[in-house]
């Protein structure tokens, strides 16, 4: 596991150095005690005798000193060669395509980019660098023979843990508000939990430190962290609410009507909704206005699920069908078809690669989402509510008072599964595996739970991007850059390398390509009938000539006055003619129906 890895290694580091230190006094001392000089005149070797016996020792010496040397050399070549290797994968853009600085004939602008280059190539021989210290290794549950790693229990397990870890497994029996919903901070260090019935609290999980408890007093559907553990998002029964660490409302989101799952955007500030009402909203928490609103047409929905490779939000539907969403589209970027009945619940892994999706038949699948196509699926005993995806690539499911983790799930199938958890009594209602931790947390009817899964979580963190150790000042100053970092919602698409790709052809060559697409269009467009008028000549003379038509056609938004004086008498006759079809009235049929008749006349 990564935290009894980082014991040990740590453990191991303080007696090398012990070790080292002891070794130097001793070398550097000028006064030893006996023993010290005792030990000492064991380790040399002993004075030659005759001057044959100090060439043979002297000759010695620098063989063994050669030696030294030459493995010191290959050494450093190793450690050369390893730095190489894993400087590749640091390499950005294609480096047979810069221009080379001996091709600039600027002296100013060939400095410039030679010291440009020599920074690059520093960065990344630094960032190979530092992968070295990089010691930190995940492992996984290994079984021996003919047991089976899913039949071992978190009790069992306990007993070969560490303290520190032995106390990441406890439960906590809340059943009076349940079933729970819960969310872990991007640096795994802070959970925040929500009861159906209205209970909310927000605790520092791993030194038992409660943030703060309230109760909204309705219901509660679903919680979500926003970019750090100062604000978290509720989806309450009429609207979401926005509360602060301490635990007062701070806002009251009433675009978002009657909300059933909630997902936050930490690169563009955007908090994402579905509900009962079937639409999908965006808000800019920073700025608190609403980005998009869009309507799927399926009716009612409960799962929503971010993308972090890609920021595309997707929403499973109540007839089987998944879709892809972007703020700035009115239209979803893509449809699956997952299941035969409703989606109960997805998940996605973290590279944005694969997606997995449950569904009232029973069924967890696999998808890959790069050509939006099946892999394999896994069955449950029943519908599975809940799922989640971890750091190193571990699927988890909850249906019924199961868990069941599967190890190497998404790439390949898995006969069996790596883990089990069951807790008689209970209904699972949401599972999240904690961020750079082998510890999976999960709630339920009764409360909430929290076991460890060997080798789910990342062991090295990447301070800069999530520090499970930050102080109050690094937070503050991690808020602000993500401020001054803030993405634009256009920049959300389904591809996120395409930003910034240019054509590399020539303004010609797009010219000739796009009269090439036009005369191909015209082509079969005319194999299809469509330009009958070319291939039927009208011969007539007179009114309906094509001279004649075509006038006509060319004259028909031309307004002159002759047109006008023309239009108006067509008018005239169109009501006159109007007039003298119409009924007489019963009145006028009467024996008074000539004087209605002679008044007609007078009036014409």
């Amino acid at each position: 596991m990564a935290t009894t890895g980082k014991l040990s290694g740590r453990l191991d580091d303080a007696d090398r150095l012990g070790g080292a230190f002891a070794k130097g006094t001793v070398g550097q001392a000028t006064t030893h005690t006996a023993a010290d000089a005792a030990v000492s005149s064991d380790d040399e070797a002993p004075a030659p005798r005759t001057l044959r016996d100090a060439v043979k020792a002297d000759g010695k010496s620098k063989a063994r000193s050669r030696k030294d040397k030459q493995a010191a050399g290959a050494e450093d070549d190793r450690i050369a060669r390893e730095i190489q290797q894993r400087a590749a994968k640091y390499q950005r853009g294609n480096e047979s395509g810069e221009a080379k600085p001996k091709k600039v004939r600027s002296k100013k602008a060939q400095a410039k980019l030679e010291h440009a280059q020599k920074r690059r190539d520093e960065a990344v021989q630094e960032a190979a660098r530092s992968e070295a210290l990089l010691t930190e290794t995940s492992g996984y549950l290994e079984a021996e023979g003919m047991e089976r790693t899913y039949k071992f229990t978190q009790k069992q397990l306990a007993e070969h843990l560490d303290i520190s870890s032995a106390a990441k497994i406890f439960d906590l029996q809340l059943g009076d508000f349940g079933p729970y919903a819960l969310d872990y901070s991007s640096n795994g260090r802070h959970l925040l939990i929500g009861g159906r019935k209205g209970h909310l609290a927000t605790m520092d999980w791993r030194n038992g430190r409660l943030g703060c408890e309230l109760h909204v007093r309705e219901t509660v559907r679903d919680v979500c962290w926003l970019h750090n553990q100062s604000l978290f998002a509720v989806a309450q029964k009429k609207h979401a609410y926005i509360y602060d660490h301490t635990g007062a409302e701070v806002h009251c989101l009433q675009k978002h009507v009657e909300p059933t799952a909630l997902g936050f955007l930490p690169f563009h500030f955007l908090l994402a909704s579905t509900g009962m009402t079937g639409r999908l909203v965006y808000q800019d928490v920073t700025e608190g206005r609403v980005i998009g609103e869009h309507r799927a047409g399926y009716g009612p929905s409960s799962v929503l699920r971010v993308n972090p490779h890609n920021a595309v939000v997707h929403v499973g539907h109540g007839n089987g069908m998944v879709t892809l969403w972007a703020p700035q589209q009115s239209l979803p970027l893509a449809k699956l078809l997952c299941h035969k009945g409703p989606v109960q619940a997805m998940a996605i892994d973290r590279s944005g690669t694969y997606m997995a999706t449950s569904g009232l038949d029973g069924r967890v699948k696999v998808w890959d989402v790069r050509n939006f196509k099946p892999l394999h699926e896994y069955s449950t005993m029943r519908p599975a509510h809940t799922l989640d995806i971890s750091q190193r690539g571990l699927l988890a499911a909850g249906w019924g008072p199961n868990v069941t983790v599967w190890k190497d799930a998404l790439a390949t199938h898995t006969a069996t599964p790596y883990m089990r958890r069951q807790l008689p009594g209970t209904t699972a209602s949401a599972v999240r595996f904690v961020p750079y931790d082998d510890v999976l947390g999960y709630g339920h009817s009764s409360g909430i739970s929290s076991i460890v899964i060997p080798g789910s979580g990342e062991p090295n963190f990447d301070a800069f991007v999530a520090n499970p150790y930050q102080t109050t000042k690094q937070r503050q100053e991690t808020e602000v850059k993500m401020l001054l970092d803030k993405l634009a919602p256009d920049t959300i698409q389904l591809d996120p390398n395409f930003i910034g790709r240019l054509d590399p052809r020539t303004q010609v060559q797009r010219q000739h390509s796009v009269l090439t697409d036009e005369r191909a269009k015209y082509a079969q467009n005319k194999a299809d009938g469509k330009y009958l008028d070319d291939n039927v000549k009208n011969k007539m003379k007179g009114r309906n000539s094509a001279a004649k038509r075509y006038n006509r056609k060319r004259q028909n938004n031309v307004m002159d006055l002759k047109k006008l004086h023309e239009m108006e008498r067509l008018e005239r006759e169109i009501r006159e003619s109007e007039r003298k079809r119409r009924k007489v009235p019963e009145e006028e049929s009467g024996a008074l129906g000539r004087f209605f008749a002679e008044k007609n006349n007078e009036s014409r």
